[in-house]
């Protein structure tokens, strides 16, 4: 389980960073068995989609999202793949946006990015954000400049095409005293409505011409998020809008198979990890590895090597911990951000490609481990989540899941 020093060394920063927050976030692979998941990427017709264009043209209606793996059951004593997901804070620089797609392509895979709603709203448009429990305009993350929102608005279609999810950080990053955390449900709709209504009218916001209508409707596609530093999930998950979700990946856990709260919204929080050189474990997003190395994302760059080194052996202990254990969902959080001179890009970049050397791995979105786990019989379910952390069934997953399916 997670280590409480683990946890409270991460949590002693107070102040805030853009792109992340606090600390309170302490402490992933392409080939696979037939039988297990379909391939990531299923042939798809060459017929250009049919455009439906909603509301002032920033987004449409083009069908079906491609790229879809196809969720099954698993058969009788059938072994479990070993699901990674990297997910993406803010997803808001078009230039590590397309490192990471193609990344996620390099793997056969998809991930899941959640954008920052403000990261498609030009600053001279900034008072139309009302932040709930601050001034119109107000931010924690600052703006974007208008090239900047151009590139990010940019990159969602090529990234959804490709099959990759575009979920929700929400807006303003208010984390800490008087932030989210105080937020009621009602306040949770206001920010998501907002969120919605940025991406559904960049067009109108920006004025830019030359970017095509983004290739999905967000009303549908958005279907879980992730909230500033993790905090405020417990009224996050009152509000109204929440309760068309389907996925909620705030908060902490350990390596288990999720379950479901009583709204019916699947639990998929940031995970505790083996930390190596520590007896604790931190959480399994980059923030608070960086946290707990240098304090700062500038640290002595004489370290950085060693410290890119421990962030990617963090990612690839938890990922063995699984693989090896009880085959639990491993979730990875990101920003794209170049802390510690980018040293944590590259550790998740140096893991997944390691990650993906192991057979029967898969690299899905939340969106498609979701569809999978809802594709699963009940006793499959209760079965997998009755394994503790790390702990493979005995005499294997043929006996372990021979009655249950």
């Amino acid at each position: 389980m997670v280590s409480r020093r683990g946890v409270l060394l991460a949590a002693a920063a107070a102040g805030t960073l853009a792109g992340c927050g606090p600390a309170r976030h302490s402490a992933p692979a392409a080939s696979a068995s037939a039988s297990a998941v379909p391939s990531a990427r299923p042939a798809t017709s060459s017929t250009p989609p049919r455009v439906r264009l909603i509301g002032d043209g920033s987004t449409s209606d083009t069908g079906p999202q491609p790229h879809q793996p196809v969720a099954r059951a698993l058969g009788p004593g059938e072994e479990p793949p070993q699901f990674v997901v990297f997910s993406w804070d803010g997803s808001g620089r078009a230039d590590l946006f397309t490192r990471f797609r193609e990344l996620a392509r390099e793997l056969n895979g998809n991930m899941t990015f959640f954008l920052t709603g403000l990261y498609t709203l030009p600053k001279s448009k900034r008072m139309l954000y009302r932040p709930p429990r601050h001034p119109a305009g107000a931010s924690a993350l600052g703006w974007f400049s208008d090239k900047s929102v151009h590139g990010t608005i940019g990159q969602l279609g090529p990234a959804w095409l490709a099959g990759n999810e575009i979920g929700t950080h929400f807006n303003g990053h208010f984390c800490g005293p008087g932030g989210v955390e105080r937020w009621s449900p009602s306040d949770w709709d206001s920010e998501i409505d907002q969120a919605l209504s940025f991406v559904r009218s960049w067009r109108t916001n920006t004025g830019f011409t030359d970017i095509p209508p983004l290739p999905f409707d967000y009303g549908k596609e958005l279907t879980g998020g992730r909230t500033p530093c993790l905090e405020g999930q417990k009224n996050l998950l009152k509000a109204s809008r929440v309760q068309k979700w389907k996925y909620d990946s705030s908060g902490t856990g350990t390596q288990v198979w999720p379950k479901q709260w009583k709204n019916g919204l699947w639990q998929l929080p940031m995970q505790g990890i083996p930390f190596p050189g520590h007896s604790f474990e931190v959480i399994s997003m980059d923030y608070n590895i960086m946290f707990n190395q240098s304090r700062t994302p500038h640290g002595d760059p004489a370290r950085h090597a060693a410290w890119k080194a421990q962030a990617r052996d963090a990612y690839l202990a938890g990922f063995r911990r699984a693989y090896d254990g009880n085959r639990a969902p491993l979730i990875i959080g990101n920003h794209f951000e170049n802390w510690n001179r980018g040293i944590y890009m590259d550790a998740v970049t140096e893991a997944a490609r390691a990650m993906a050397q192991h057979p029967n791995v898969r690299f899905v979105s939340f969106r498609q481990l979701v569809a999978w786990l809802e594709a699963q019989n009940d006793a499959v379910l209760q079965r997998l989540r009755a394994l503790p952390v790390g702990r493979a069934p005995r005499g294997g997953w043929t006996g372990y899941l021979g009655g249950a399916a």
